[in-house]
C-alpha cells in the first residue's frame, strides 16, 4: 500500500512538472510569504538544503551562499535546473539521501504531507547536520483541510494526492523520536490570496493577534539536533569571558573576584567602568594589580553611556569562547555562573537568559513597580519572540562569542538604540535563530550602593524599543 501511494505521488508530480511553475505563479503571494519568513532567519553565508524542492522556486528565492535542492521527480528537477542555475539540484529520494555534505539550514516546505514515513526522512537528514544546523518545516494548519479540499473540488486549487495531516505537536514528536528538538513554532497567513489592501491589513496585523494566529494557514516548526553532552564532557571544554560593567560600584569590585567560582577551561574577567562619581575606577585598577598572579583581569573605561555600551566595549576586548555578563551590584550571585556555563556548554540552549522572577527574592531586591514592569515586558517579549521569556531585563545573559560576532554584523537590522543591552542581545539572538532558554536565579538585595535604573524614564524608553522591535519582528 505504501509503495502504491508513493508511486501515485511520483506519477502526479511527473505529470504536472511541465506547467507547475505557471501554477505556482497563481499563488505567488502565498509562496513569497514562506520565502520571506524563512529568509528572516537565514544569512547570506549559510549553506541551505531543501527536501522536496519541486520546481525550485522556494530554494531559488532563499538566501544562502551554497544552495541545494533534491526531489524524486526527474521532470521537476529538469525544470528546476532550467529556471534556477545558481542552485545545485539532484534527483534523490528523501528517504534515501546520498548527500554527504552538512548544511546550516534544511528546509521542508509543504512536503512532509507527501512522505511515506516522515520519521525515516528525519533520520536520513541527520548525517547532513552539524550541531548548529537548523531545521525549518512549513506545513498547512490542519484546520484548513476542509477549505483546501473545497478548493480542489471547485477547481480553484489543483488536486493533490492524499496527504498526511499533522499538527505542530505531531511534527515535534516525530522530530524528537528522530533525534531533534523543537524550540519554536509559529503560524502565519490568515488570508493566503492577494487582495489589495485587505491582504496587507489582515496578514500584517490581524493574523499576528493571539486568537486569529491559531487560524492561520501556514504553521512553522523550528528544530535543531539534540545534543547529549554531559557536564563531565564539557567541564574544561570552553574558555569564558565574564564582562562586569561597573558604575558607582566600588564596594563590590573585590567581592566579584572573591565570590567567582572557577569553571571552564580558562576565565577572563573584564571590568568596564562607566562614568562613576565614586572611586570605582581606582578600585578596579587596584584589584587588577592585587590579583594579577591568580586571575586574568582586563580593565577598560567606556566612552559612551549606558550598560549596553559598556557590555559592547567589554565584549570587544573578550577573547574566550563563551561571553557572560555579571552585574557589578552582585544581586545576581556570582556563585550561579557555573549553571549558565553548564547550560550553554551541554547544548541546553544557545542563548541563556537569567530569570529573577521564578524564585522568591530578597525583600528589597526589586521594588514593586519594577517587578510589575518586568512581568509586563516578560509577556511582551514572549509574544514578540514566539517562545517563553520570563525575565527580559535580567542582567546576566550568556552566549557563544562566535554567535555574538554574527549578532554584531546583524545589528544594523534593529539599529544601535538600546542603552541597556538586554534588547539588543535578545532580539539579535532571535534573528540568529538561536535557542533561547531561561535559567532561574536567586535575586539578592544590594549590599552596596543604589540602583542606576530610573523606573519611569527607562520604562518609557523600553516601551518605545518594544514598539520598534514589533515592527521589525511581528508586523513586517
Amino acid at each position: 500500500m505504501q509503495n502504491q501511494r508513493k508511486e501515485a505521488i511520483y506519477t502526479h508530480f511527473q505529470q504536472i512538472a511541465s506547467n507547475y511553475l505557471q501554477y505556482r505563479k497563481r499563488f505567488s503571494y502565498y509562496g513569497n510569504d514562506i520565502i520571506n519568513y524563512c529568509n528572516f532567519f537565514i544569512s547570506d553565508t549559510d549553506t541551505v538544503l531543501e527536501i522536496g524542492c519541486g520546481h525550485g522556486e522556494t530554494i531559488g528565492g532563499l538566501k544562502g551562499a551554497d544552495k541545494t535542492g533534491i526531489d524524486f521527480s526527474e521532470n521537476m528537477i529538469a525544470a528546476a535546473n532550467a529556471s534556477f542555475p545558481n542552485v545545485h539540484f539532484r534527483v534523490m529520494d528523501a528517504e534515501n539521501i546520498t548527500l554527504e555534505k552538512k548544511f546550516d539550514v534544511i528546509i521542508f516546505n509543504n512536503i512532509i504531507g507527501y512522505l511515506d514515513n516522515i520519521q525515516d526522512v528525519f533520520y536520513a537528514i541527520k548525517k547532513n547536520c552539524h550541531e548548529h544546523t537548523r531545521i525549518i518545516i512549513s506545513y498547512y494548519n490542519h484546520y484548513w483541510e476542509p477549505i483546501l479540499n473545497l478548493g480542489e473540488t471547485i477547481g480553484y486549487k489543483a488536486r493533490s494526492p492524499q496527504q498526511n495531516w499533522l499538527d505542530t505537536k505531531d511534527i515535534s514528536n516525530l522530530l524528537y523520536l528522530s533525534g531533534f528538538e523543537t524550540y519554536r513554532t509559529n503560524k502565519r497567513l490568515l488570508l493566503p490570496i492577494y487582495i489589495p489592501i485587505l491582504s496587507w491589513l489582515v496578514n500584517k496585523y490581524i493574523a499576528k493577534l493571539p486568537l486569529f494566529k491559531s487560524l492561520c494557514l501556514n504553521q512553522f516548526t523550528f528544530a535543531r539536533p539534540q545534543l547529549n553532552y554531559s557536564e563531565a564532557d564539557i567541564a574544561e571544554k570552553y574558555s569564558v569571558s565574564i564582562c562586569i560593567p561597573a558604575r558607582n560600584e566600588s564596594g563590590n569590585i573585590e567581592n566579584a573576584i572573591l565570590r567567582l567560582p572557577k569553571f571552564g577551561k580558562h576565565q577572563e574577567i573584564i571590568f568596564i567602568e562607566g562614568n562613576s562619581s565614586d572611586d570605582t575606577w581606582q578600585k578596579i585598577q587596584a584589584i587588577q594589580q592585587k590579583y594579577k598572579d591568580t586571575h586574568d583581569i582586563k580593565i577598560g573605561q567606556q566612552t559612551g553611556k549606558g550598560k549596553g555600551d559598556a557590555v559592547r566595549k567589554g565584549y570587544s576586548m573578550a577573547t574566550c569562547d563563551i561571553l557572560m555578563i555579571l552585574d557589578a551590584d552582585l544581586t545576581m550571585p556570582p556563585e550561579e555562573l557555573p549553571k549558565f556555563y553548564n547550560a550553554i556548554a551541554t547544548g541546553k540552549g544557545e542563548f541563556i537568559n537569567g530569570s529573577r522572577l521564578v524564585y522568591p527574592m530578597d525583600k528589597e531586591a526589586m521594588r514593586f513597580l519594577n517587578t510589575l514592569g518586568n512581568k509586563f515586558f516578560s509577556w511582551v517579549f514572549s509574544w514578540l519572540l514566539e517562545q517563553p521569556i520570563k525575565d527580559s531585563l535580567c542582567g546576566t545573559k550568556v552566549m557563544f562569542r562566535t554567535d555574538y560576532l554574527k549578532l554584531t554584523e546583524n545589528r544594523k537590522f534593529f539599529g544601535d538604540f538600546d542603552p541597556f543591552g538586554d534588547f539588543d542581545l535578545l532580539f539579535g539572538a532571535y534573528k540568529l535563530n538561536l535557542k533561547i532558554i531561561d535559567l532561574p536565579i536567586r535575586y539578592r538585595e544590594r549590599t552596596y550602593g543604589t540602583t542606576n535604573i530610573s523606573r519611569f524614564t527607562n520604562g518609557w524608553m523600553l516601551l518605545r524599543m518594544c514598539w520598534f522591535a514589533a515592527g521589525k519582528i511581528k508586523f513586517w
